[in-house]
């Protein structure tokens, strides 16, 4: 009998898991994967700019803020998050992301959401949902499928 092997979705969502373990951010450990045609285009993990004090070093510089629905939320200053660091690794090697799917160990944050709307991202394909209330009109406006695996 052969062996069973995983889904493509449930293989890439495995390797953002991966990924995410490089994460130096105290409050998420989150991991991207940008994939297209079933192959691996760039990955992203929450951290620091290149160069600048990680949270796990530094601690987190957190800000409040409010969102849509009027409810108080904590961020961090010092994190760029796993999907914009994976865009920004596909732009500095100069690879084309249009039409491609990412997979997120978490549901994105509605700034990330915006800016995957905005670099081309097809589907969206999460783990865990992370305040899945606040993308659900992006996502459905923008004609982007929100996966979770």
């Amino acid at each position: 009998m052969a062996d069973e092997r995983v889904s493509w979705d449930e293989y890439f969502i495995r390797i953002a898991e991966m990924v995410s373990e490089r994460s130096t951010c105290n409050r998420a450990k989150i991991g991207a994967v940008i994939v297209k045609d079933r192959s691996i285009l760039a990955t992203g993990y929450n951290g620091s700019p290149k160069g600048q004090p990680h949270c796990t070093d530094a601690g987190c510089l957190i800000y409040t803020s409010t969102d849509q629905e009027g409810k108080t939320e904590e961020n961090c200053f010092r994190t760029i998050h796993a999907e914009i660091n994976a865009i920004t690794q596909a732009a500095k090697n100069g690879t084309m992301i249009d039409g491609a799917d990412i997979y997120i160990t978490a549901s994105p944050c509605y700034h990330c959401m915006k800016t995957l709307i905005n670099s081309g991202i097809c589907r969206i394909f999460y783990r865990k949902a992370y305040k899945i209330y606040t993308i659900v009109s992006l996502t459905e406006s923008a004609h982007i499928e929100l996966i979770q695996i």
